[in-house]
């Protein structure tokens, strides 16, 4: 799977490295993603997402069912 968050759909974006000279040269901006494990307590189960920093906050905020939810409407996770 590709560098993209599952919440909050964060992805690599393009940029360049410019120097001293003022030379650009391409390069690569990542998301800072982590792998981790949510416990679902609807359902009394565990899943793996691979979330953003933001995507993590983003949960402790509005809930684990909720950002499930607000992704899978947006298209980024089908199914959880």
């Amino acid at each position: 799977m590709s560098r993209i968050c599952q919440i909050t759909g964060k992805r690599t974006m393009g940029g360049n490295n410019v120097s001293h000279a003022n030379n650009r040269t391409k390069r690569k901006f990542h998301p800072n993603l982590f792998k981790k494990r949510f416990f679902l307590e609807e359902e009394n189960r565990w899943i793996n997402l691979k979330v953003s920093a933001n995507g993590i906050r983003t949960i402790t905020k509005n809930g684990l069912k909720s950002a499930l939810k607000k992704a899978q409407a947006k298209g980024l996770i089908k199914t959880y």
